[in-house]
């Protein structure tokens, strides 16, 4: 017994060293501090140094030299909360450090599915889980970037661990409760659309409080800690809510869906003309990204974005497009008039494709987003199939591709196992064998509620599926899981 700890504890040892060398080459080599980073970091920076959760709009003409910083409301307050920290900690702007902390971030989630997979499968699953998760190149890939994904994949490792050891310390109100609230309460905080991931795992915590044994003839003791674990969830939007009707007079508990502040134009009919034909990642950067404020090519277009009933219309419809681009270019901003235009041309095409707008697009989005090679932070041409690509590239992207689905498909077996199993925890037997069907099925709901989120979005972007990597390396472990044994044995992690 003591040689199998030691040596599970050297291989774990080993696959950390992995994984920090992996994201440490990542943070060193592909390092990408733009766009929606530097969004995050002058956020911060202005928090820091000026008070106001803004962007500077001007420098005054007197001796002073004051900045004036006009408020925002176009991102939730998690992540420029954690980049104020880091600057606080390693200097204003010190991008570098950010980076470094992600790494420790992106390892402890690792360690995390980890120790849930130990938990569930057994020491096994636990050594295979870290070493598929400490190698993942893709969530890797993301600690070189200083945005969001890094802290909500941990905000998801950290809810479900904290979930098992909740049910497995008897239920009720003990501290794993409350680990679970914070991390639902910063994953929010971190991004908006993580409140599904609260409805995901809230319901299944209820649902296994009133099942257990002595508690269905006392409901309302058995409901009240995850009420209340619920309330301390969103309890954080409270005072950002507050701020937000303070400052703009609007009532605003999480993010705009078109990152624009009160007064500012939401570009919904260029939008709504987008989603009509858009699919690959490809589009949104060339397309998506450049509108009001960089030139829109025709030529960066389909010929689907064009298609109408007959070919004649077809080529009419391309004419009144490039018109409308051209009239665009001539000063790269938006305006009412424009999207206006561009809210025709979208009626017309759906009009025409009603089906393919509602269904066919948005799977098709959904299904670019979760098989793409993943090498959007790496530079590989967007379109790395076409020619003058050089060939090693295209194999590399190929490759990617490949093993991302391998992932994928690792996972997925792995839950089919699991739930032919019955969900059952290998490590006790006999009729007191306890099962985990509702951590499963709001690990299954997670995944369901964001893609079907997924669905709705203009944009397709590889990296709103990373968070599915959790629960997939979590899955995995099944697949490794030891038979069951008739004496417990103590947990592995």
């Amino acid at each position: 017994m003591k040689r199998e700890r030691t040596g599970f504890w050297l291989s774990a040892g080993a696959a950390l060293a992995a994984g920090i060398l992996l994201r440490l080459w990542f943070a060193s080599h592909l390092a990408r501090i733009a766009g929606d980073s530097l969004i995050y970091g002058t956020i911060a920076r202005n928090w820091l140094q000026h008070g106001v959760y803004g962007f500077a709009t001007s420098i005054s003409t007197s001796t002073s030299g004051s900045i004036e910083v006009r408020p925002t409301l176009i991102r939730l307050p998690g992540y420029p909360i954690f980049l104020a920290v880091c600057f606080r900690l390693f200097g204003v702007e010190n991008y570098r450090a950010v980076l470094y902390v992600q790494v420790v971030a992106d390892l402890l989630t690792c360690w995390l599915a980890s120790a849930l997979a130990g938990r569930l499968f057994g020491s096994r699953a636990a050594l295979a889980v870290l070493w598929l998760a400490a190698l993942c190149p893709f969530t890797a890939n993301y600690v070189a970037a200083p945005l969001t994904e890094t802290l909500a994949l941990t905000s998801v490792a950290v809810a479900f661990y904290a979930f098992v050891r909740w049910q497995d310390a008897g239920l009720g109100s003990n501290r794993w409760l409350w680990v679970v609230a914070a991390a639902l309460a910063w994953s929010i905080l971190l991004r908006p659309e993580q409140g599904l991931f609260a409805a995901a795992i809230l319901p299944a915590m209820l649902w296994t409080s009133l099942a257990a044994p002595g508690r269905r003839t006392r409901p309302l003791a058995a409901a009240k800690p995850i009420l209340v674990a619920a309330v301390c969830a969103i309890l954080p939007l409270v005072p950002w809510t507050l701020r937000n009707w303070r400052t703009f007079h609007v009532f605003q508990p999480l993010a705009p869906r078109y990152a624009n502040d009160p007064g500012e134009l939401a570009p919904l009919g260029f939008a709504r003309w987008y989603r009509t034909w858009a699919i690959d990642f490809a589009s949104t950067e060339e397309v998506y990204w450049n509108y009001n404020g960089d030139r829109i090519e025709l030529a960066n277009l389909p010929s689907r974005s064009f298609n109408l009933a007959s070919q004649s219309d077809s080529e009419a419809l391309r004419n009144r497009t490039a018109l409308l681009l051209a009239d665009y270019n001539a000063t790269t901003t938006s305006t009412p008039g424009l999207d206006a235009r561009f809210a025709a041309l979208a009626a017309e095409r759906i009009h025409v494709h009603p089906l393919l707008y509602y269904l066919g697009l948005p799977i098709a989005r959904l299904l670019d987003m979760a098989l793409r090679p993943r090498t959007e932070m790496m530079p590989i041409p967007l379109e790395w199939w076409k020619r003058p690509t050089p060939i090693r590239q295209i194999a590399f992207a190929a490759a990617y591709a490949a093993l991302n689905l391998v992932y994928l498909a690792l996972g997925f077996a792995g839950f089919c196992l699991w739930r032919r199993r019955g969900w059952l925890d290998p490590d006790r037997a006999g009729p007191s064998r306890s099962g985990f069907r509702e951590l499963a099925l709001a690990m299954a709901a997670s995944l369901i509620l964001r893609a079907a989120l997924l669905l709705t979005l203009d944009n397709s972007e590889p990296r709103y599926t990373l968070e599915f990597f959790p629960v997939l390396f979590v899955w995995a472990g099944a697949l490794f899981a030891e038979p069951p044994r008739t004496p417990a044995k103590p947990r592995p992690l």
